[in-house]
């Protein structure tokens, strides 16, 4: 969730790696450091932060009309999409609103629709959601105005993971690099280290000498099943290769797979030592993802590192004083196999209801010039192709963006994203609850992978 499906491009010997060597290249330099319209008369306003460049995207007059958009976005994430649909409201003059989904996206959106009552816009992080939508006709296609800026602002593979059989429904507004662990200088100095990790070895290594040295090592958001989707993910790519990683996506192979003993052997070499783990096990299931930001990077006793994406920035940059670049550095997840891996993941924003104020709000957000605004708060990248990089917020987010676009088609998208949402995406079921169980007894793998089997058989057969 939170934003890896293969694009269209050949399966070649090589591909996956040279996409990890474009993003680890750009994460680790920084340790070192439209045309279209409804009508024609739409309005223009600003295409960046706090500049007043020309619009690149025209929009219709939407005056008295209401939207409401909905996402899993709280907090800072939810602060920074808002200054995104304000520029909404004062280009078209439509009033929008916003609703928090919770983490159970398409429950709250399936209930919503049944009960006739769907925002005008949702943001979907699962890929397989999409899927599922659009087959009982819940999701619009996207307009015509909407798609010239599809076309023209996105790659293929990403116009690809927002389209079903034929017709374009998504778009992919905000991705996620997902394949990052963020570390608190301050820790590493204390501890007396002076390399960041490269390998598994080394990365649990590091978290054994941070603990020795008197800070917790590694703060989980175990409350939140997502997080450990993507740690399982990005051990699993890296360990057994990107062709496992698609047939286990598509569940061609079964969760019992030897592959999946060995990722889950893997990861119970940092889960299964409490000492390493911020609070312990315990403590990990009771914390939420933007906790264990806070918990690295602020109090007396600050944790060494959590593992995240790239929207980590934001909870820094809003819920503690740390300053990303010099308090707060990053270093690519470490290779356990041969390469290091590249989870992509992100959201795709769909219109719920066929209106023309739904179809003028995906064309924005489909624009640079939304992109442009959004990059300048932080906490965000984007996999629009076109817009100004210069407007990011900080060189992190810049280089994290270069790399995701350096990739071009060549990811691989989030594994959980692609699955149904009743196993990659539900809380208290399926992968989140069958992970939340492993980092309880990290020791029973064998029953792990049962369960896991047992709830993705249900899941993709239904």
């Amino acid at each position: 969730m939170r934003s890896t499906l293969r694009t269209r491009r050949p399966n070649r010997k090589g591909g996956a790696a040279k996409a990890a060597a474009a993003v680890v290249a750009g994460a680790m330099a920084l340790t070192l450091t439209a045309c279209g319209g409804d009508d024609d008369k739409g309005s223009e306003g600003s295409a960046g932060g706090d500049t007043d460049n020309a619009a690149t995207v025209k929009l219709p007059k939407l005056d008295g009309q209401k939207l409401e958009v909905a996402a899993v976005w709280t907090g800072p994430e939810q602060d920074n999409f808002t200054k995104v649909l304000d520029e909404f409201e004062k280009r078209t003059g439509a009033e929008v609103s916003y609703v928090p989904t919770g983490n159970n996206t398409s429950t709250f959106l399936g209930t919503k629709i049944q009960g006739g009552k769907p925002p005008n816009v949702a943001f979907l992080p699962q890929v397989g959601v999409l899927h599922q939508f659009a087959e009982k006709g819940w999701v619009k296609p996207l307009g015509a105005e909407g798609q010239a800026q599809l076309d023209k602002n996105f790659s293929a593979g990403w116009r690809d993971l927002g389209a079903y059989e034929g017709k374009q429904y998504g778009v992919y507004a905000k991705a996620a690099n997902k394949s990052l662990v963020w570390y608190n200088t301050a820790a590493y100095e204390a501890a007396g280290i002076t390399e960041e990790p490269k390998t598994w070895d080394e990365f649990v290594q590091t978290a054994q000498t941070l603990s020795d040295a008197g800070s917790p090592a590694v703060s989980i958001a175990g409350q939140d099943g997502w997080t450990l989707t993507d740690w399982f993910e990005n051990v699993y790519l890296s360990q057994a290769g990107p062709e496992k990683y698609d047939q286990l996506a598509q569940h061609k192979i079964k969760w019992t797979d030897p592959s999946v003993k060995e990722a889950l052997t893997t990861l119970a070499e940092l889960w299964g030592k409490d000492e390493l783990i911020a609070g312990g096990k315990a403590t990990a299931l009771r914390t939420e993802f933007p906790k264990s930001v806070i918990n690295t990077f602020s109090g007396d006793t600050p944790a060494g590192m959590v593992f995240e994406a790239d929207f980590v920035a934001a909870n820094i940059n809003a819920d503690t004083k740390a300053k990303i670049g010099t308090d707060a550095k990053v270093f690519p997840f470490p290779a356990v196999g041969d390469e290091s891996p590249v989870v992509s993941g992100g959201d795709m924003a769909v219109a719920l209801k066929d209106d023309k104020a739904s179809q003028a709000l995906l064309t924005f957000l489909a624009s640079t010039d939304a992109a442009e605004i959004w990059a300048a708060q932080g906490g965000f990248i984007s996999p629009n192709k076109e817009m100004d990089l210069e407007t990011y917020k900080d060189d992190v987010a810049r280089d994290i963006a270069k790399a995701l676009l350096a990739a071009g088609d060549d990811f691989r998208f989030d594994m959980s994203d692609q699955a149904p949402a009743a196993f990659g995406g539900t809380q208290g079921q399926g992968e989140w609850k069958g992970l939340q169980d492993f980092l309880k007894n990290p020791s029973d793998v064998e029953g792990a992978q049962q369960a896991l089997e047992a709830s993705a058989a249900k899941a993709y057969k239904g």
